[in-house]
């Protein structure tokens, strides 16, 4: 039977590195291991003491190993150069790094290789087949060179590579090879490795690879291309990394998934998942039944997790998306209606609007002097306060916090121009909002107000102009909220239709027919304080075409629907 050997690559927790080497070591595959030269001399030996026991394992020369660089290549070089040379019994040379835990008994992977002898097992695919590349440079990192760490020298990185794009550099590949890319992780053939590390031109080779970015990723992938007999691109490890091109760490909890995928080998298991490792290193651990390795059975649930963490729950902000502008999945998790200036026009419209839909109906929720909760409450779901002054801190992650808290139940408030206006963006590009107004109605409180005229006229045109700068928010193209606005003028001539339009549209199709309207307030004389407005300047256009007099309300004979009598 074909023996196989391991090449650990290790930085920390040894003492979990050394449950595993030892792990594989006791089922007779010899192990040979690299520690970062950046671990203490006193942890290099303990580790070393603690497996001195075991006579097939060894210890490779030491590197100062760093992210994307070529250092990583050259410990992978170096243990895998002592594999060959004190293990001649070894067929197919397995890299690990020092978080890896095998998944599977290892006579199980003993015979998975022995019925493929001279397979290797490296994922391997060309620059234009890469999609999951994250931070792009799939081509580049072969055209360009990388002698800056991107970790260490961020600035002096991108300025290089800006240079040579701008200069026009490339460098050639050299003279029979073709770029592959692919994971750090694989499983090569004696053969196939040994042709790689003793190839004449092999100084050309790491001469060339030591300058592109990530050669980690892509020496043995373009090499093993060259000298592979039979190759199948892809790793009998199980890795998975996030929507950073972060490698997912595996927890107690995803043991049931681990065994799943029906991998020999996952990286990475966090060091204090106490469950996966006694689990997983046990003597009597139940096998597969040669099951083929397949990782794209838990592919599934990856997936989810991905999109639960790039676009979350409709309408709720956490921590993976803020603060990046349009991130959100939705702005907001319901459905949830404004009406502006229907408080203005009719007396008590909150009570008749509560009764109506038999819910909670708040009042001006971004008034200036404090949020009017449904019943005047100084505190509302979620522990959100009725302070102004918290509120508008962030007035938009106050209302989303309003939706979040109380789902499953449909909120309705009031706006106004009297209110803070911030909030208009929001609610116009919010698809959940459905938004109903009256221009022109803040006008009759005005006219109900009895005071200086000279105070109305300044108000009115100060409230005219901000609802002229709300109806041209909710007029841009960018709006998503489902607007009906009416003209003050419009509304009063057919009332009970446009509220029932209104309420259609929240209920739909099994809306009861209205047969009680909310009180409007008394217009007698209306007509002429507009035109006192205009005498004195002021152009009260969001109004629209008001009778110069009017009657008020009046009911027909038969039909207590109320209507507008024109004169």
């Amino acid at each position: 039977m074909s023996s196989v050997g391991f090449v650990m690559l290790c930085h920390t927790a040894l003492d979990r590195a050394a449950e595993v080497a030892r792990h594989w070591a006791e089922r007779e595959c010899p192990v040979v291991i690299h520690v970062d030269k950046r671990v203490s001399a006193r942890a290099n030996a303990w580790l070393q003491s603690t497996l001195s026991d075991l006579p097939n394992i060894r210890f490779s020369k030491r590197h100062k190993c760093e992210w994307g660089t070529w250092s990583l290549v050259a410990a992978s070089q170096t243990a895998s150069e002592v594999m060959l040379a004190e293990f001649p019994k070894v067929r197919h040379v397995y890299l690990a790094s020092g978080s890896c835990l095998p998944l599977r008994p290892v006579e199980e992977l003993k015979e998975y290789l022995a019925a493929r002898p001279h397979t290797d097992f490296i994922e391997s695919v060309t620059t234009q087949d890469v999609e999951w590349t994250v931070g792009g440079l799939n081509s580049e990192r072969f055209l360009f060179r990388f002698p800056f760490s991107w970790k260490r020298h961020r600035f002096l990185f991108d300025r290089y590579v800006e240079l040579q794009r701008t200069l026009g550099l490339k460098r050639e590949m050299p003279e029979g090879l073709v770029p592959h890319l692919g994971s750090q992780w694989w499983c090569l053939t004696r053969q196939t490795l040994s042709a790689i590390l003793q190839d004449p031109a092999r100084k050309a080779h790491d001469a060339f690879f030591k300058l592109v970015w990530i050669p980690d990723e892509s020496y043995y992938q373009t090499l093993a291309r060259v000298y592979s007999r039979q190759m199948e691109s892809r790793s009998l490890t199980l890795s998975k990394f996030d929507f950073q091109g972060k490698p997912h760490v595996f927890y107690d909890d995803h043991l049931h998934l681990l065994r799943r995928s029906d991998c020999f080998v996952a990286r990475k298991a966090w060091p204090r998942a106490n469950r996966l490792y006694e689990t997983f290193l046990r003597a009597d651990q139940p096998g597969s039944q040669m099951a083929e390795p397949a990782p794209g059975k838990i592919d599934r649930v990856f997936a989810k997790a991905l999109e639960r963490r790039t676009r979350g729950r409709a309408g709720l902000y956490m921590h993976s998306r803020f603060p990046n502008l349009d991130w959100e999945n939705g702005k907001t998790c319901a459905r949830y209606s404004v009406f502006q200036g229907f408080n203005d026009l009719f007396e008590d419209f909150e009570p008749w609007l509560s009764r109506r839909l038999g819910a909670r109906v708040h009042g001006n929720l971004f008034d200036p002097v404090r949020a009017r909760f449904a019943g005047d409450t100084d505190v509302y779901a979620g522990c959100l306060s009725s302070a102004a002054k918290l509120r508008d801190y962030n007035p938009q992650h106050f209302l989303t916090s309003l939706i979040w808290n109380t789902r499953g139940e449909r909120q309705v408030f009031q706006f106004s121009p009297r209110d803070n206006q911030k909030i208009g963006w929001f609610l116009s590009s919010d698809s959940n909002a459905q938004i109903s107004g009256i221009t022109g109605a803040w006008a009759v409180p005005l006219f109900l107000s009895n005071r200086d005229f000279g105070e109305i006229r300044k108000e009115a045109a100060m409230m005219q102009k901000r609802e002229v700068e709300f109806l041209n928010i909710l007029r841009s193209v960018k709006t998503r909220a489902d607007v009906r606005i009416w003209s003050l003028a419009e509304f009063v001539e057919e009332p009970m239709e446009n509220l029932q339009s209104i309420l259609d549209a929240m209920d739909g199709p099994s809306a009861p027919r209205l047969t009680e309207a909310p009180r409007m307030a008394n217009l007698d004389g209306f007509g002429q304080f507009l035109q006192n407005l205009k005498n004195q300047g002021m152009q009260p256009f969001v109004i629209g075409d008001f009778p110069a007099t009017t009657q008020g309300l009046q009911t027909k004979p038969g039909d207590n629907r109320p209507y507008l009598v024109k004169k």
